[in-house]
């Protein structure tokens, strides 16, 4: 699986997307820009990105208490980090 630049790069804004807009867990976020944009296995996904494979194994199942750190440094990598967003509320 090769993606082209573009390809990647409109891989990457879709998962955001879906994370902004909240049909898209982090967990799912991380492991899908881990195999889909990366194409990594877990040990070399988190040498890269200077954490645990414990940690990173911990966020793709969506266990424990991550830090914003593990987390900024998984996501800077694709040029995104942690944030906070408005809730967007249904008219009554």
């Amino acid at each position: 699986m090769s993606l082209t630049v573009p390809e990647r790069m409109a891989l990457i804004e879709s998962i955001q997307e879906a994370l902004a807009d909240g049909t898209l867990e982090i967990s799912e976020a991380v492991r899908r820009l881990r195999v889909e944009v990366t194409g990594l296995h877990q040990i070399q996904f988190a040498k890269m990105c200077k954490i645990s494979v414990r940690t990173l194994i911990h966020i793709e199942h969506a266990e424990g208490n991550q830090t914003l750190r593990s987390l900024d440094s998984i996501f800077r990598l694709f040029g995104l980090k942690m944030g906070v967003v408005r809730v967007r509320r249904e008219p009554h």
